[in-house]
C-alpha cells in the first residue's frame, strides 16, 4: 500500500505567521487555494482510490477539487488533526519563540507537551496508528496495492515520516513538509520505505514510477533490501 501524505495549502495563519492548531474557520488564502487547484494536476496519471483527511477547514478545502475530479468523497479522521496546542492556539510565532517550551519543541520533541494541550509523542501515536489502519483496511478490502491520499498537517506528517524512517521523534524538525506538499510512504509487510518526502513539484508520477519492492530472501550471509534505487 502506498500513501501520499498531503500538508494542506497555504493557510490564513500561515501568512499571518501565528499558530493556527485547531482554531476554527482557519482557511486557505489565495495562494492556497490555487494550490489546492493544482494538486489535481500534479497527481495526474495515478490511480488514487481514496481520499482521507484531518476534519479541519484548511484540509477539507485542500481536498474539494481532488474529490471533484475524481468523484471521490474524503472520509474524515480525527486522528489526523492538526496538533492540540492548548493554550499555545492563535498566538505568534515571533512571540511564542521566547517561551521556554519553544527550545524543547525544537531540540527535544519527544518532551514536549503543550500546555492545556496535547504531548508530540502522542501526535504521533495516533497520526502513525491512523495511517498505518487505514492501509490495512484499504488493501484488505481491495485485495491488492492501493494509492491513497491522507491531507493532514506539517508537523503530523513529519511525525508520521520520522516512524517510517526508522528516527527517533527527537530528529523530525529536521524533516521538512511544506504547505501543498507531497511525501510518500510504501508500507509493505517487511517495512516501510520511504519513496518521496516534500514534494512541491508539477508531476508526482515521475516520483512513483518504480515503486520499491519486497527484499529478496537472503542470499549467503547478506541480506539486501529493495529500493527505488
Amino acid at each position: 500500500m502506498t500513501v501520499i501524505l498531503l500538508r494542506h495549502g497555504r493557510s490564513t495563519a500561515n501568512t499571518a505567521h501565528t499558530l493556527a492548531g485547531r482554531a476554527e474557520g482557519v482557511d486557505l488564502d489565495e495562494h492556497g487555494l490555487a494550490q489546492a487547484a493544482g494538486v489535481v494536476d500534479r497527481l495526474a496519471g495515478l490511480p488514487v482510490e481514496a481520499l482521507v483527511r484531518s476534519p479541519l477547514l484548511r484540509c477539507a478545502r485542500t481536498l474539494e477539487p481532488l474529490a471533484a475530479a475524481l468523484g471521490l468523497t474524503p472520509q474524515v479522521e480525527d486522528r489526523l488533526a492538526e496538533v492540540d496546542y492548548g493554550d499555545w492556539t492563535g498566538r505568534g510565532i515571533g512571540e511564542l519563540v521566547s517561551e521556554p517550551l519553544w527550545a524543547v519543541v525544537q531540540q527535544q520533541p519527544s518532551a514536549a507537551v503543550f500546555p492545556g494541550g496535547e504531548s508530540l509523542a502522542a501526535v504521533q501515536t495516533r497520526a502513525v496508528a491512523a495511517v498505518r489502519q487505514h492501509d490495512a483496511r484499504l488493501s484488505g478490502a481491495a485485495g491488492r496495492d492501493v494509492l491513497w491520499v491522507a491531507c493532514t498537517h506539517g508537523d503530523v506528517i513529519k511525525s508520521v515520516l520520522a516512524d517510517a524512517l526508522g528516527t527517533h521523534l527527537d530528529s523530525f524538525q529536521r524533516i521538512v513538509a511544506d504547505p501543498a506538499s507531497m511525501s510518500v510512504v510504501r508500507y509493505t509487510p517487511h517495512r516501510p520505505f520511504v519513496v518521496h518526502i516534500n514534494h512541491t513539484g508539477p508531476a508526482l508520477a515521475g516520483a512513483l514510477s518504480r515503486p520499491p519492492q519486497a527484499p529478496p530472501a537472503p542470499d549467503g550471509d547478506a541480506v539486501v533490501g529493495g529500493g527505488a534505487g
